[in-house]
């Protein structure tokens, strides 16, 4: 009966991948990103930073592309084309709207309530916070 409880436990435990999946608050001008399943992988929208709830209405002026400086960073599609490798989130992109720029990222969770996100311009140039789950 005790195999059979811890069994049961271990089948109920979320896997190491889904431990990404929520709402973080980053390192940064306290932003908040949603991070949720998009078909294999993960993304991660930006939901809200002390400049949004100053102007909810800002756009991505500095993206390097002219034709997208007009959308808006609310909501905005900031994390994407990630592989699991089981136990960290890797070979993604990570779109910083400070600078405009896309870098390579990496997410990795650790325990329940923290990720490491790195994205780097190129290894070793490469940049980690520690974002921590909202609830």
């Amino acid at each position: 009966m005790t195999m059979l409880l811890a069994a049961a436990a271990v089948a109920a435990a979320p896997q190491p991948q889904d431990a990404a999946l929520g709402r973080w608050k980053a390192e940064t001008k306290n932003g908040i990103v949603e991070i949720s399943r998009c078909g294999e992988s993960i993304c991660g929208r930006l939901i809200s930073s002390d400049h949004l709830r100053t102007d909810p209405t800002l756009k991505d002026v500095k993206n390097s592309n002219p034709q997208l400086r007009s959308r808006p960073l609310k909501g905005m599609q900031i994390l994407g084309g990630f592989k699991s490798n089981g136990k960290e989130w890797v070979d993604g992109t990570i779109y910083n709207a400070d600078d405009g720029k896309t870098y390579s990222a990496k997410v990795t969770p650790v325990g329940a309530n923290q990720l490491k996100v790195r994205g780097c311009v190129f290894v070793p140039l490469c940049k980690t916070q520690t974002w921590t789950r909202v609830r």
